[in-house]
């Protein structure tokens, strides 16, 4: 049985694996970066599935540095915060690094016609895998099946 934790702000990850990746898989889910990190100093995951985007999390438990970014961002605190959401997947990914947590990672993000982006951080953050946005239930059970060893 392949351990996945899922890493998502929302539940249709969730839901969609419970319902379609039942058969070799076993689920846990994390609301935010933080709830994850718990979670792998106590219990071991073959794979990682993470979501990029998290603009439904808690303000206060985004990673990041929200008045660094403000700064970037000439002082405009929304766009700093929007930046943060829309990019949360891969300040979670970071943190997992820093933290020493090399289990695999799916991530859940449309990088067509980013493909240089993708590499940047493949080459940062492997093991790293990335599935489109609107992937299917059989294009999910093989790439967490790839990188999960199952």
């Amino acid at each position: 049985m392949t351990q996945v934790l899922i890493v998502e702000d929302g539940q249709e990850y969730s839901a969609l694996f419970q319902r379609y990746l039942t058969e070799g898989f076993s689920f846990t889910r994390a609301g935010d970066g933080p709830e994850a990190l718990l979670l792998l100093q106590t219990r071991a995951f073959a794979v990682i599935f993470l979501d990029m985007r998290f603009d439904r999390a808690e303000p206060s438990r985004l990673l990041g540095d929200l008045a660094a970014t403000t700064a970037r961002f000439t002082g405009d605190e929304a766009q700093a915060r929007r930046h943060l959401e829309d990019h949360q997947g891969v300040y979670i990914l970071a943190a997992l690094r820093e933290a020493g947590v090399r289990v695999p990672v799916v991530m859940s993000y449309d990088f067509d016609g980013e493909p240089r982006r993708f590499k940047h951080l493949e080459s940062r953050y492997a093991p790293l895998s990335y599935l489109t946005d609107d992937a299917g239930p059989a294009e999910i059970r093989a790439a967490l099946g790839r990188a999960g060893g199952g």
